[in-house]
């Protein structure tokens, strides 16, 4: 097995939800968006971004304005819609329950190691 695919896969399972928790926050930039998952040690380079914003803006869960800048050429801002809201609504019930069952499985694989030995 390949721990950095799997590792890799895991990530990428997850970052349509984190994009969504940011911009539901505000609407966000995309330099803004890839400096939060930056933070949250969750590295993710341009040419992945770009094209799943785009992928949730043609899918009708984001919505994206210009605004001029004062240091360069006009800027995107991305803003979830009602849609993206719903969706990111469903998307944290189905993280809570993820959080459990792996926190469940953890536990239960910890309990039998420590009875075994």
């Amino acid at each position: 097995m390949d721990l950095e695919n799997t590792q890799s896969q895991m990530r990428k399972g997850i970052l349509e939800y984190c994009i969504l928790q940011i911009i539901s926050q505000g609407a966000c930039y995309s330099s803004d968006i890839l400096d939060r998952l930056k933070q949250a040690k969750l590295l993710v380079v341009e040419g992945t971004l770009y094209p799943l914003l785009t992928r949730l803006k043609n899918g009708g869960l984001l919505s994206y304005r210009w605004e001029e800048s004062k240091s360069g050429p006009p800027r995107k801002y991305f803003e979830l819609t009602a849609e993206g809201r719903a969706f990111l609504s469903s998307l944290q019930l189905t993280w809570t329950e993820l959080q459990f069952a792996v926190s469940h499985v953890s536990r239960s694989s910890t309990a039998e190691a420590g009875a075994s030995n």
